[in-house]
């Protein structure tokens, strides 16, 4: 499976962002799908994730209220709205697929995309 990303940008505090996130080379029918980020200096971390069908998903607290997270399985996709964007949330942005179809912050990352850079004035 390969996982592309894309969507990324600049963008001013308050603005908003959606990430795409194809795969290809296999479908990913049945695995949870989400997203992980890695801001400079620290270490990756679980932002969102939606299992199979979308209906379970799941929320870093840093997030909630403010992203979500979808699905559309014909296109092979997931894709993550950015509301309310903060400086904070300055990250390289990656989404992953979980063959165990873990939904939340036990979520493992089984594929990869290849990240795409998300950065949030002030």
């Amino acid at each position: 499976v390969q996982l592309q990303a894309c969507g990324g940008g600049l963008v001013q505090a308050g603005g908003s962002l959606r990430l795409s996130c194809a795969a290809s080379g296999r479908t990913v029918s049945g695995y949870s799908m989400g997203w992980f980020r890695q801001a400079p200096g620290k270490e990756r971390e679980f932002v969102a994730a939606a299992s199979w069908t979308g209906v379970r998903t799941a929320y870093a607290d840093s997030v909630k209220g403010r992203f979500t997270i979808s699905r559309d399985n014909a296109k092979n996709s997931v894709y993550l709205q950015m509301n309310s964007l903060k400086p904070e949330d300055t990250a390289v942005y990656y989404c992953a697929a979980d063959l165990a179809r873990r939904v939340g912050i036990t979520m493992v990352g089984n594929y990869w995309g290849q990240g795409t850079q998300v950065t949030v004035s002030s």
